[in-house]
């Protein structure tokens, strides 16, 4: 079935992806897994090569792209290539419109064309020891001092938590007011107070660095406040279902990937004088998972180009795609035996890096609360 959401300049940047992942990902993969962290150089590369920004405006140093299929294109290639280490999806989808949409003009002047180039690396803080789906139940504080906020507080499992410059910090500004008390300020490198924990030891994704963050009597100009005070937990509402999408994109096509790669192996891998894909019960497998993948590709290339992309919906696409990512990389384990045990083959790895999907960016059970909500339940 043909995917009618590409257009001819989608396929083309989908080729620009695809060299740029050859040339300056995938030789260095395997080190950054063991670092636990990319170089910052393949940031200033991506930049250069116009996959940063692109949904900026072009006064600011983007492209001033509108059709996030572009996006999904660019997603999609790093997770077809198992590049989970270049946090490009988060910087661009997740952070990217707080800082196009929040900004005032002196803001966008000051941060965007970093954010665009490369120079500047970007994080979102939302999650605590005490609070990772639950954002009402934050507990760091901003309290304004003239011209300034002191923030306090921990926040952990930051993606970009290390390499981060620019962390936009999710506070209460008054703790009495409940979701309404909620505001978003920008935390940048350096500043008096703010310290970065450990590189946190995940089981997969591991050259993505993620970190604990620590703010101790930060201050923060006024002028680093997002939008609006106590609007916070609004925008965040807002935001969300965008980056549960990109979530749900790049599940599904890494899904697709270790599925291609095993039917391959299905083909060529004899046992008992005939390949082990010609077993009934290990066609059956692949065919239950062809029909399920297809479906789902289905759904969120319908999603890709929905003009309003409604909460329920995307907690649909992102439950959905990664159980379903999960359940086609422990099947496709299965079937490739014990070979699929061992971290040299794709699947083993691939096998680690999905376990996280159905956590981060609210949890499938989260998702179904969403969607349960909206029923009216």
């Amino acid at each position: 079935m043909e995917r009618t959401v590409f257009t001819a300049e989608h396929r083309a940047f989908a080729e620009l992806v695809r060299a740029f992942i050859d040339k300056e990902i995938a030789p260095h993969h395997e080190r950054w897994e063991a670092d636990g962290v990319v170089d910052r150089d393949v940031w200033r590369a991506a930049g250069a090569a116009g996959l940063l920004g692109f949904f900026v405006d072009e006064r600011y140093g983007g492209a001033g792209v509108t059709d996030r299929v572009f996006s999904a294109v660019l997603t999609e290639g790093l997770a077809r290539a198992g590049a989970t280490g270049p946090a490009f999806g988060l910087h661009n989808d997740i952070i990217g419109p707080y800082l196009t949409d929040l900004t005032d003009e002196e803001q966008k002047r000051r941060w965007l064309p970093g954010f665009c180039s490369g120079d500047i690396i970007t994080a979102i803080a939302m999650s605590e020891p005490g609070a990772g789906s639950d954002l009402q139940g934050i507990t760091t504080t901003a309290v304004r001092d003239g011209d300034t906020y002191v923030v306090n507080g921990q926040k952990t499992f930051i993606s970009n938590g290390i390499l981060s410059d620019l962390v936009i910090v999710v506070a209460r500004t008054d703790p009495a007011a409940g979701h309404r008390g909620i505001s978003l300020l920008v935390v940048e490198r350096g500043m008096a107070g703010f310290e970065r924990g450990r590189n946190l030891d995940k089981i997969g994704q591991k050259a993505q660095d993620t970190a604990e963050l620590f703010f101790s009597d930060v201050r923060v100009p006024a002028a680093n406040l997002l939008g609006e005070e106590g609007q916070g937990f609004a925008y965040l509402m807002r935001n969300l279902p965008f980056e549960r999408l990109s979530i749900a994109v790049a599940a599904l096509a890494a899904a697709e990937a270790v599925f291609e790669q095993t039917v391959a192996y299905c083909r060529q891998r004899q046992a008992f004088g005939k390949p082990i894909g010609s077993f009934q019960h290990n066609r059956f497998v692949l065919a239950e998972l062809a029909t399920e993948l297809r479906l789902g590709r289905v759904f969120v290339d319908r999603c890709l180009v929905e003009p309003t992309l409604t909460a329920e919906t995307a907690a649909m696409a992102k439950w959905w795609c990664t159980e379903l990512q999960q359940r086609t990389v422990d099947r496709c384990l299965q079937l490739h035996g014990g070979y699929g045990y061992m971290r040299e083959y794709p699947v083993a790895k691939a096998f680690l890096d999905s376990r996280v999907q159905t956590i981060y960016g609210g949890t499938t059970e989260i998702m179904k609360e969403v969607i349960g909500r909206s029923l009216g339940l």
